[in-house]
């Protein structure tokens, strides 16, 4: 069992409160995005075994088998294959979709045969992998995911009475679903900056016009939820992709999969969101960073998803833990409630206490405390253990074989 020293990403969506209170510090009056836990070479999480700090990523390259164990190497290969955040959402995120494996696999090869840098602007696909993720809300958390389907968001748009956005109306009422969301989206994408600017600023008068009138409060949060996008982005077309878009509001302890090809936006909340070892990401607006249209448009499904939350359930064999189901194996989500628990030890693990404290102990005798906002990360050969807490909760991050 080592325990994890993390890194925080510092971007300027991020919460200046959220994850600080999490890790029980004083705010540093700076935005503080994700807390990353994992092996993932951009920002990996130190362990130290009694000679000083070692990236994880480093300690899993000097015995593959033994940190993670043989039947994960084979069937992912020699690193760490998920990514375990906090994410910690102040602003709006990036209207964004992540590729599937065959495209990022081809995006990065593509890019380095280019030569364009790791970390040129312009750059799409930073290593080869696919991403898809789950997320799971430790407090109220809302956001966007996956199209709604046509004629409902014609709907939405013909009750906002924004002129500017009849030929999108026209669109979703007459063309059959993959056409009408392709071409909304490349309408959307391809407005001039005079155009989106003017539309924007309409379109969120109309927002709050219609919110003022709702009859209940989740349309009221939905409609101030797309309103507050051209708060932070008055020139960007992200209010009008994400107009596209399912509005979802996740309670405590609900989760959301996505997987390749689906747009999502996160617009605030705090949350753990569990990945594959990626940071590929392309984005359609509510960002400063780049947009590559086409690209965008060769990697989202376009298809209308019904954006079922996900709660976890008791797992069969496995006393105290409670998995959050998802169609992927390179990463698995469960967490444990308070009590006493034996916890498998036959794959690798990222193990996180998000509420109260908890006690690792080992048959050999180890024993490690982590209190809220601390993890550690506890190898495929490691003796089994037992967690112990009360009024705790501790989620833990490992893979399917």
């Amino acid at each position: 069992m080592d325990r994890l020293e993390n890194i925080v990403r510092p971007y300027a969506w991020g919460s200046r409160t959220a994850i600080a209170g999490l890790l029980g510090v004083e705010p540093s009056g700076e935005p503080q995005a994700e807390l990353w836990m994992g092996a993932h070479p951009g920002a990996p999480s130190d362990v130290d075994r009694g000679d000083g700090a070692v990236s994880l990523d480093t300690v899993i390259a000097q015995d593959p088998k033994g940190e993670l164990g043989a039947a994960a190497v084979e069937k992912f290969g020699l690193s760490l294959p998920f990514l375990f955040k906090v994410l910690a959402a102040g602003e709006p995120l990036s209207v964004q979709v992540h590729p599937d494996l065959g495209q990022a696999r081809a995006g990065f090869a593509a890019e380095e045969a280019a030569g364009v840098p790791l970390d040129a602007r312009e750059r799409n696909y930073r290593d080869a992998n696919h991403k898809p993720e789950m997320l799971c809300a430790l407090e109220e958390f809302t956001g966007v995911c996956g199209f709604r389907a046509p004629v409902e968001t014609a709907a939405l748009l013909e009750r906002l009475g924004v002129a500017g956005l009849a030929p999108v109306v026209a669109v979703l009422r007459t063309e059959p679903e993959a056409e009408a969301l392709r071409e909304a989206l490349t309408w959307v994408l391809t407005l001039d900056t005079d155009s989106v600017v003017a539309l924007v600023g309409e379109t969120r008068d109309a927002l709050l016009r219609v919110a003022g009138e709702a009859c209940d409060r989740a349309d009221e949060v939905m409609l101030r939820d797309y309103a507050s996008l051209a708060e932070y982005y008055p020139a960007d077309p992200g209010l009008l992709s994400a107009l596209l878009l399912n509005h979802v509001v996740l309670g405590p302890g609900e989760a959301v999969y996505l997987g390749a090809g689906v747009p999502h936006a996160y617009f605030r909340g705090l949350g753990v969101e569990l990945m594959a070892n990626s940071d590929n990401v392309l984005r359609a607006g509510l960002t400063p960073k780049h947009i590559d249209v086409p690209e965008l448009l060769r990697v989202v499904e376009f298809r209308a998803t019904d954006p079922a939350v996900v709660v976890p359930r008791a797992v069969v064999g496995h006393p105290g833990e409670e998995l959050y189901p998802a169609p992927i194996e390179e990463f698995r989500l469960s967490r444990y409630g308070s009590g006493s628990w034996p916890l498998p030890t036959d794959t690798p693990q990222i193990v996180l206490c998000t509420q109260g404290r908890v006690v690792l102990t080992d048959v050999v005798g180890g024993e490690l405390t982590l209190d809220r906002g601390q993890s550690c990360f506890i190898a495929a050969d490691s003796p089994a253990v037992t967690v112990t807490g009360e009024e705790s909760t501790l989620f833990r991050a490992t893979v399917t074989l």
